[in-house]
């Protein structure tokens, strides 16, 4: 399995590919001037701003793999005409699995890793 943060979601009108790699990380910095784990906290703390969910949702959608005007409809058909709050989990989940990697993508078992690479926990911390 690749470790590319690449989550399959349904959402909207189907089944989509999302996925927040470098470049779509640095763009969302630059959109919510903000770090991508700043943003992560404001979702988690409930201080979201619009702009978050949406930024979030487009460029999780162009990374997975579609055309950045097909993101753009999509995100204002499902995102921009819905309530904010429909959004919140969606975005947290894509945000998180750029950041950490998909759920399904077993960090102790990738290909080459050893458990020593894997954990991030020294084994002289006390």
């Amino acid at each position: 399995m690749s470790r590319d943060a690449r989550i399959e979601l349904d959402w909207a009108d189907g089944t989509h590919s999302f996925r927040l790699a470098w470049a779509q990380l640095a763009e969302l910095q630059e959109k919510t001037d903000a770090g991508p784990y700043v943003v992560l906290q404001r979702l988690a703390a409930g201080a979201w701003r619009v702009e978050d969910l949406s930024n979030i949702i487009r460029l999780g959608l162009i990374g997975g793999g579609m055309t950045p005007a097909d993101a753009l409809k999509k995100v204002r058909a499902y995102v921009e005409e819905r309530p904010p709050a429909e959004s919140v989990i969606l975005a947290q989940g894509i945000l998180m699995a750029g950041l950490y990697g998909a759920p399904e993508e077993d960090l102790g078992n990738a290909e080459g890793a050893s458990p020593e690479i894997a954990s991030t926990i020294s084994p002289t911390a006390s």
